[in-house]
């Protein structure tokens, strides 16, 4: 497949809100779509629920994550508010053995894939490199480095193919790291290798302080089929769609058609990060505009619509949201700060004389900073 629902080049992709792929209006109307129906006809109510939920707790994850943070207990938090559909949506479409590479936003990517609460917090905490064992739950360390994780999906998705297995790899990053070369790169390496790769975009319309529109003048989506790879741009504020469009993506690259690009348009509600003011170069009304299409809220419409939301299910998942806030926020308060030196440990597999050399110097160098001892009243004069 072809991108089928955007050639038309723009001046502001940031207004091309309706020409996209999607089955569930903002206001929660299920509606047809002849490239994605076929993909999501096994989606039942309980299905949908499950759905809701995870990004109910995902959003709860993000929403502690700022508030630790405001009160000093993470260095720094990269919120995820708005895109909860683009996460869950496309990764609940994975299969357990697929390899996920994520960038640091992508915190609902990482509790599907079964990340434990303290996974969310102790690197923003820095007590951790990585947190979770990437190897357990099949999905790299989420990466700071912006368009790296692509290349790292092409060279482990080269690997799947010399495996002979029918494994996919799946890399996620921002409208901003479209404009990096590494990203670039990874397209050519996929399309000239037919790398089971899915490349995802999450176009959130803000990279730090740059709208969409300094990226791309044309939908991103339309840039992969120059690579020669197939595309699709979908709703991202709508999870049905974006699980439809990765199990088209992962299909095609089982089958060993090669790589396929998924730009999911959504927005990102909060800032940056929380180092970041959206205020200064944002407008209010486009905010309030996109909080019209929020991911949780339509889902909530259609099984209300459906009579398959009532009060009982709204208080259990609810009470989900607070066990998993309690856990991460205890994760985070209750952490242990290791001694400084302890980052040189397990940096090899055996010690060696340059480590002891560099233990030796890191030593001395934190012995600096002991509290001197007080001076006489002679010597301070």
């Amino acid at each position: 497949m072809t991108m089928t629902h955007t050639l038309t080049p723009t001046a502001d992709p940031a207004t091309e809100i309706d020409d996209i792929a999607r089955l569930l209006t903002p206001a929660g109307e299920r509606i047809a779509d002849p490239d994605l129906d076929r993909w999501v006809k096994d989606v039942d109510a309980a299905a949908l629920r499950d759905l809701y939920r995870d990004m109910v707790l995902v959003r709860r994850i993000d929403t502690e994550g700022v508030a630790l943070q405001r009160q000093g207990q993470l260095a720094l938090w990269p919120p995820c508010q708005g895109q909860e559909a683009t996460q869950i949506g496309t990764a609940r479409a994975l299969r357990a053995d697929d390899f996920v590479f994520p960038s640091y936003r992508e915190t609902g990517v990482v509790y599907a894939r079964g990340a434990r609460p303290a996974d969310f917090v102790l690197a923003w905490r820095g007590e951790e490199h990585s947190t979770y064992n990437p190897y357990e739950i099949n999905t790299a360390t989420q990466q700071i480095i912006i368009g790296a994780q692509t290349l790292h999906a092409v060279g482990y998705a080269m690997g799947i193919q010399r495996d002979g297995t029918d494994q996919a790899a799946v890399s996620y990053f921002g409208d901003g790291a479209s404009s990096q070369g590494d990203v670039n790169e990874a397209m050519v390496f996929a399309s000239s290798f037919r790398a089971p790769t899915v490349f995802v975009c999450t176009n959130n319309h803000w990279a730090i302080s740059e709208p969409v529109a300094v990226q791309a003048k044309f939908p991103i989506a339309g840039r992969a089929p120059g690579f020669g790879i197939p595309s699709m741009r979908v709703d991202g504020n709508d999870v049905l769609a974006c699980l439809a469009a990765m199990r088209w993506a992962l299909d095609n690259a089982r089958r060993g058609n090669g790589p396929a690009f998924i730009e999911a348009v959504t927005y990102r509600m909060g800032p940056h990060t929380t180092s970041d003011d959206p205020t200064r170069y944002r407008d209010k009304e486009e905010v309030e505009s996109w909080r019209r299409r929020d991911p949780i809220a339509r889902v909530e419409a259609l099984l209300r619509a459906e009579g398959e939301f009532d009060d009982a299910f709204e208080a259990a998942v609810a009470a989900d949201a607070d066990a998993l806030a309690a856990e991460v926020r205890a994760a985070a308060m209750g952490a242990v700060t290791r001694e400084p030196l302890t980052v040189l440990d397990n940096v090899y597999a055996e010690p060696h004389a340059g480590l002891d050399e560099q233990r030796a110097w890191f030593g001395a160098y934190l012995d600096g900073f002991a509290p001197a001892e007080a001076a006489t009243v002679g010597e301070a004069r």
